[in-house]
């Protein structure tokens, strides 16, 4: 499998970035993203891949770019479509397949075909969930920091009550997950990019 470079991956979000603003916001929060999942690697002793883990949290929200319209205006209300896109995204790219998974299947704790139906998703009916080391600890360090407005680092207690929404089985899979990866150091990173701590 190919793995794309830091290079490679900067280019591709210039190229689908709609606009300055937009690749300064997703690009910053993948580097974020990677940053952390990279802190933990070091800290876990995890039998994982580290060029992909890298890869993938730099290109997981790429998708994010197609829910710009033509004026530049935010589609909020389809945001949980973003995994799917990029997949889209990536694939036309000719990425392979492992790393086109890391966009649809970080979002949330995983989305199943069952919360699709349930829920009336605009989604295909398909599961999303993350199945390999690498595609968990992914989705684990993207939960830690927020493209809100402006962005936050969101600490593990603070996601952990953001989670009770989704359902008692997303609580306890991100449970496991924090007693598996461990919980990241982010009042540094908070300091140096200047984004506050919830």
């Amino acid at each position: 499998m190919w793995i794309p470079s830091d290079g490679d991956i900067r280019a591709l979000h210039e190229k689908h970035a709609p606009s300055q603003e937009a690749f300064d916001v997703v690009f910053t929060h993948c580097v974020i993203v990677c940053e952390i999942a990279e802190q933990i690697m070091d800290g876990a002793g995890l039998d994982i891949n580290p060029d992909l883990v890298r890869a993938a949290c730099l290109l997981h929200d790429i998708g994010v770019y197609r829910l710009y319209d033509m004026t530049g205006t935010f589609d909020h209300k389809r945001y949980v479509r973003h995994g799917v896109l990029g997949h889209e995204l990536l694939r036309g790219e000719g990425l392979s397949e492992e790393i086109c998974r890391f966009c649809s299947c970080h979002t949330g704790m995983g989305i199943t075909r069952d919360d699709v139906e349930r829920q009336g998703l605009p989604l295909p009916a398909a599961h999303y969930v993350a199945g390999t080391g690498e595609e968990r600890l992914v989705m684990y360090a993207d939960k830690f920091h927020s493209k809100t407005e402006p962005p936050t680092f969101v600490a593990a207690d603070s996601y952990a009550v953001h989670v009770r929404r989704f359902g008692s089985d997303k609580v306890r899979t991100f449970k496991a997950m924090r007693e598996f990866f461990g919980e990241p150091a982010l009042k540094p990173l908070a300091d140096r990019y200047g984004h506050a701590l919830v």
